[in-house]
């Protein structure tokens, strides 16, 4: 792990404990998993590179806009699902046929995978990559070495 994974992982790992709030994005005080990457980002590359309108806890469900992925996309390089690298983000849909709209960063590679994340009812945690939540990623990204 070097570079700016190694930076990724280590300052994700700084936000363990910090409580869920939605829309919120301040270490130890509050965060979901949105804010999570963009306080990672700040720490890591500095100012974000756009600002987040406010939304709502089912995100673009109803009109099935997949309005994460492709802001991902837009600021994040993309990166094959199977190429795991500690420091990745990553895109889970957390039902069939729903949209995506859950990230993690890839903590750890397997043999012992694992993915830090904030999540309604949990504070931020670092959470084995079980076989139910690898079975829900559907993109993976990487953070750009430098903007």
């Amino acid at each position: 792990m070097t570079g700016v994974g190694e930076q990724v992982v280590r300052t994700a790992r700084g936000w363990i404990g910090t409580p869920y709030r939605h829309q919120a994005s301040c270490k130890g005080a509050g965060t979901d998993c949105l804010g999570l990457l963009r306080g990672v980002w700040r720490e890591v590359l500095g100012e974000e590179p756009e600002s987040v309108p406010a939304y709502t806890m089912d995100w673009a469900e109803p009109t099935r806009d997949e309005i994460l992925w492709r802001t991902a996309a837009r600021h994040l390089r993309r990166a094959p699902l199977d190429d795991e690298q500690p420091g990745d983000v990553l895109l889970f849909r957390m039902r069939t046929g729903a949209v995506a709209k859950h990230l993690g960063i890839s903590g750890q590679v397997r043999p012992r995978a694992s993915f830090i994340h904030a999540y309604s009812g949990h504070a931020v945690v670092e959470s084995p990559l079980s076989t139910p939540w690898r079975r829900r990623i559907v993109a993976r990204f990487r953070f750009p070495e430098e903007i």
